[in-house]
């Protein structure tokens, strides 16, 4: 039981734990970002604008940000870079699409932006595209 609730924690748990983290939360935001892309086949591009820029380039980049990022974030591939993007299109919701909503509109955006945040700083771990290119892993 010791080790179990220790506060030093193996390398093969902290990599598998980001590869959980990273498999778990990009399947989950992929469930936005699909219909986004079935949106955009479709052929319709009604959507927010909640910078400023027009509705298909926001559709677009909310696209690239919670499908491409995913996807990549599934792979561990280029992963502060998506990390990063996605990270910031969760902002924009928050601020913007959801700026005068109550904090339960704001809640998930949020939860979702620490958790890119948390990815952008401590990276994919070694079970990722981006950990088997660059092996300079402990453990």
């Amino acid at each position: 039981m010791k080790t179990l609730f220790g506060t030093k924690a193996s390398p093969s748990a902290v990599h598998g734990s980001l590869l959980l983290l990273r498999v778990g939360v990009s399947a989950l935001m992929l469930t936005h970002g699909w219909p986004k892309v079935a949106k955009i086949m479709a052929g319709d591009m009604a959507f927010g604008d909640p910078i400023g820029i027009g509705s298909t380039p926001s559709l677009i980049l909310a696209t690239i940000a919670e499908f491409l990022g995913s996807v990549l974030l599934i792979f561990g591939f280029q992963t502060r870079a998506a990390a990063l993007i996605l990270a910031i299109n969760m902002l924009v919701i928050t601020i913007f699409a959801h700026g005068s909503d109550p904090f339960s509109k704001k809640e998930m955006p949020l939860l979702y932006f620490l958790i890119y945040l948390t990815i952008f700083f401590v990276g994919p771990g070694k079970y990722s595209v981006d950990g088997q290119a660059n092996k300079t892993w402990p453990g």
